[in-house]
């Protein structure tokens, strides 16, 4: 019996559903995951348009459902279980959270009960390297028992449906609408709604997101397992990206871990393509299991183990990715709207809330649902492209050979620089934020103090992925600039005709949110 299976077997189903998690994985690496059509178009159009819009995809569809729906719109909700969240709580940034007050989503008090844990400070650490602790960075744990709750409660108050358990089962586009069919648990007849626009928040592994991207295997992946124990010696503060050990298995692990309500989240997460020789989620958990004594200074026998914890994030360069057909916006993960260093879901939709409730608002009232508008939702944003070289020069090729330090080494060098230029640079960063001004002030610092460090790096990630990432690079530098400038005529485009407007506040959208600047204008 392997180390995994001897401590998870206790909690019910946990093996059971690691080991149908990992037949994914396999299905991923060896690219035998079959691909299923299920967006269809058709030249008629629907006699009936039921709703305005249908959300696939409760757990986080409810936040941007929730928000729709008071202001106005019909909206149905799709989910192929029952409507909860999770016993493990999701971990933010509280000025992230701002936005559920500003959207009226949450009262203030509620916003309080939904906080169940805060902690400071949170410490960043390489092998061999720096370290250093900030405060009030993913600080905050939202029980998403609770807010879930709520937001389904103000979701049904402003007249929204929730329909549970009926997953999605295919969609037909029509000139006027689409219609989507789902299959009740509850009866043999599929269930159809008809509506002016679908939302796709089913998630990474979206049937409909697959079918947009043509069964593409992914160009990188997250791998993730943890737990959540009792037993630590110590849980007041936590760490935000440690690691303290060489690269192994051509993979550098990195650690997480946030003090919980009942005991201690740890995470063991590696970036890594999906080659078929990659490590299952089980393996990983093997050394998960095998350094956390090291990692925690507790034995493994000595901790009550409440929940484990696994998943793998698909991540493609084509992101996010744009609309394919009419009247079908992918959000959230769907879309594929966070970097390739964040695990999206809660963080990404709630950074992205503001702008998609906002804009798919006028979408609906001008009726600007084709392709075109709706691309317009989903731009390209350099400040993510960015990431991609970031991404790449912390995985290693299964074929590559790199010094076993050399992550770390990197790593370290470039979070020093961040450290000394202060947290206006930091902060961002480790809220998966990229802006021009303190991207370039710690490339420079870099350059100048530790010029061997990127030196090192440009065998591993390779001169194309550079050129690329310099291309992404102008980009941010250029939206940087246009955001400013669109700001200072935004009072004019009230002149315009309303398709304009829409079209004018989209790209102004792209430019803030391109470069990064959305994190200034919402403290």
């Amino acid at each position: 019996m392997r180390l995994t299976e001897s401590i998870l077997s206790p909690l019910p189903g946990v093996l059971e559903g690691l080991r149908r998690a990992d037949r994914l994985w396999a299905s991923y690496r060896e690219d035998t995951l079959p691909l299923i059509p299920v967006v269809s178009e058709s030249p008629e159009s629907l006699s009936t348009v039921e709703w305005d819009v249908v959300i696939c995809g409760g757990t986080l569809g409810i936040v941007l459902g929730a928000a729709l729906a008071q202001r106005g719109w019909r909206v149905a909700l799709l989910e192929r279980g029952s409507l909860r969240g999770r016993d493990q709580e999701w971990n933010i940034s509280r000025r992230e959270l701002h936005v559920l007050l500003d959207l009226g989503l949450l009262s203030a008090a509620e916003l309080e009960q939904a906080i169940v844990t805060e902690y400071n400070p949170a410490r960043i650490g390489f092998h061999g390297g720096i370290e250093l602790w900030v405060e009030d960075v993913l600080n905050i744990g939202v029980d998403p028992v609770f807010l879930l709750d709520r937001l389904k409660t103000k979701f049904l108050d402003a007249g929204g449906k929730l329909v549970e358990h009926t997953a999605f089962g295919s969609v037909v586009v029509h000139p006027n609408g689409i219609r989507v069919l789902g299959s009740s648990v509850e009866s043999v007849a599929p269930r159809d709604f008809s509506a002016r626009l679908l939302l796709d928040a089913m998630g990474h592994f979206s049937p409909i997101t697959r079918q947009a991207r043509q069964g593409k295997k992914p160009d990188a992946v997250c791998l993730v397992v943890g737990t959540c124990a009792q037993g630590f010696p110590a849980n007041e503060t936590g760490d935000l990206f440690f690691s303290f050990t060489p690269i192994q298995n051509q993979c550098q692990y990195f650690w997480e871990a946030f003090p919980a309500r009942d005991g201690r989240t740890t995470y063991l997460f590696t970036y890594l393509d999906a080659h078929p020789s990659r490590p299952s989620l089980e393996e990983l958990f093997d050394d998960y299991f095998r350094l956390l004594p090291q990692y925690q200074g507790v034995a493994v026998e000595n901790l009550q183990i409440q929940r484990a914890l696994f998943g793998f994030f698909p991540c493609y360069r084509q992101s996010p990715l744009q609309p394919v057909w009419q009247r079908i916006l992918p959000v959230g993960d769907s879309s594929g709207a966070q970097s390739p260093l964040s695990f999206g879901g809660f963080g990404a939709m709630i950074r992205h809330l503001r702008r998609l409730t906002i804009g798919i608002h006028s979408a609906l009232e001008n009726d600007q649902l084709q392709r075109r508008d709706l691309a317009l939702l989903q731009p390209y944003q350099p400040n993510l492209a960015v990431t991609w070289l970031f991404q790449r020069a912390m995985s290693v090729g299964v074929d590559q050979s790199v010094d076993p330090d050399q992550i770390n080494r990197l790593l370290s060098g470039v979070f020093q620089e961040m450290q000394q230029l202060g947290d206006d640079v930091l902060k961002p960063f480790l809220q998966d934020v990229v802006q021009f001004p303190a991207l370039s002030r710690t490339l420079l610092r870099v350059t100048l103090t530790q010029p061997l460090l990127g030196i090192g790096v440009i065998p591993q990630v390779g001169g194309m992925a550079l050129i690329e990432w310099l291309l992404h690079y102008l980009n941010l530098a250029l939206y940087s600039g246009l955001y400013p400038l669109g700001k200072a005529v935004q009072p004019w485009l009230k002149t315009l005709p309303p398709s304009w407007q829409y079209r004018m506040q989209r790209w102004l959208d792209a430019w803030q949110y391109g470069s990064g600047q959305d994190y200034n204008a919402h403290p």
